[in-house]
């Protein structure tokens, strides 16, 4: 991933001296579960364990020859050993040692998307309680609906990231599986506990049965989860880039001293995060596909997701990284404007009130054909005259019979649209306000 959209501590994960690194790890954890097994000499074990190391330009060095970059892995590792390096990669192969390393790098980058998809929801949780009362108007289709409140649309957000957070605890321990079984799988050359062993000194899982790779359906699971998260970051963004419309001016992402949004109109303002988050969400959807694609490999093992998972491995955790903390910083400065929103409520001359005095009306007897049509009727003339809308029903006999003027005007009460805030976010934050 370029370095505009790598933070450096993720982007550590992935270098290549990282991979290196889990490649040795896993290396060193087999080479004493063998020792425990009276496989490897003590003195050997303390030999390897005190010299084992790499040079990742000399690896590169060695690939150039050898074109097998897990043997050139091994004869840098040889080089620093010495003899007792004989005992290292013992009974493996290479796919043990590559595909149990990335699970390695995969947790461990998950631990950091953990600590981001925190950090957004703090950064929404907060918004939410701040706006819980904050009126403004639902729209749907574009159009003014009903009246919302800002903290309820953000409490909507809310509910779907902690959902994103099990999803993305899930697909971490899927994911964080390791395989030490030999070629083909068969554990001909090694014994199934030393696996066992390897696993539970690296903090991961062992794959209940492998062929010469663990099976990508995790893989899939956990590169998909990323998507669906990134899908739901992408969600917030298009709603922040539509309230921020001019027509609309609702929120507004933050605007720092000297920031400049066009070369050619110095006037602009523009939704430049919400958007950059738009197209960091496509190229997730498309990892996404990618990982599905590499479940089906030829019989036991081919090599046709090694140069897909070189790629989207370390991008789709940085970007999601990336997206985490990039939504989070928005959310976190987020401009609100209730004056506006209250503004935008009544431009439709009360029309938003139309459902209530539609079930009013049938309340009080008129048959609900009757009721929709008649109040169609005033409504559209709201449309096309920009007439008050209770101005009208006022006036209009067919509606004087059934309710007083009185009873009319109680029905234009934003209150009594907001009156059931309080229980949605009981229902979202049954821990109530944090502190």
């Amino acid at each position: 991933m370029i370095e505009r959209y790598t933070r450096p501590e993720m982007g550590a994960l992935w270098t290549q001296d990282a991979k290196y690194q889990a490649w040795l790890d896993v290396e060193l954890a087999a080479c004493r579960a063998l020792a425990d097994r009276g496989q490897i000499p003590a003195d050997a074990l303390t030999d390897i364990e005190a010299k084992a190391a790499f040079d990742s330009a000399r690896i590169e060095e060695i690939e150039l020859e050898v074109k097998h970059d897990v043997i050139a892995f091994l004869t840098s590792v040889a080089e620093h050993v010495g003899p007792s390096s004989r005992f290292v990669h013992l009974g493996l192969t290479s796919s043990d040692v590559v595909d149990t390393g990335f699970a390695l790098q995969l947790k461990r980058s998950g631990a950091l998307l953990l600590e981001g998809m925190d950090r957004l929801h703090q950064a929404l949780v907060k918004l939410a309680w701040k706006h819980k009362d904050t009126v403004m108007i639902g729209r749907s289709h574009g159009i003014h609906a009903e009246p919302i409140t800002f903290g309820l649309k953000v409490a909507v957000w809310c509910a779907e990231a902690q959902r994103n957070r099990h999803r993305l605890v899930s697909a971490i321990a899927t994911v964080s599986a390791g395989m030490l079984s030999g070629a083909v799988g068969t554990f001909a050359n090694i014994d199934p506990g030393v696996e066992d062993a390897v696993c539970a000194e690296l903090g991961l899982t062992p794959e209940l049965a492998s062929t010469q790779v663990i099976s990508r359906d995790r893989h899939a699971e956990f590169f998909g989860t990323l998507a669906v998260i990134a899908g739901s970051i992408e969600k917030i963004a298009v709603e922040i880039r539509h309230l921020q419309r001019t027509e609309v001016l609702e929120v507004e992402e933050p605007f720092s001293a000297g920031q400049k949004g066009s070369s050619a109109m110095p006037h602009k303002r523009n939704p430049i995060l919400s958007e950059n988050l738009t197209g960091l969400a496509r190229l997730l959807r498309g990892y996404a596909g990618m990982a599905l694609e590499d479940i089906a490999l030829w019989h036991e093992r081919d090599i046709s997701h090694s140069s897909v998972e070189r790629v989207i491995g370390p991008d789709a955790c940085i970007v999601m990284d990336f997206m985490f903390h990039r939504a989070s910083g928005l959310l976190e400065r987020l401009v609100v404007y209730p004056q506006r929103m209250l503004e935008n409520l009544h431009k439709m001359h009360g029309l938003i009130f139309s459902q209530r005095v539609l079930l009013a009306l049938t309340g009080k007897g008129m048959l609900r054909e009757d009721a929709y049509r008649v109040v169609q009727h005033n409504a559209m003339q709201v449309w096309e005259a920009n007439a008050d809308f209770k101005s009208l029903l006022a006036a209009d006999p067919q509606i004087q019979p059934y309710l007083s003027a009185q009873e009319l005007a109680a029905l234009f009460d934003l209150a009594y649209h907001t009156r059931n805030i309080d229980a949605i976010f009981a229902r979202v934050f049954p821990e109530g306000q944090p502190r």
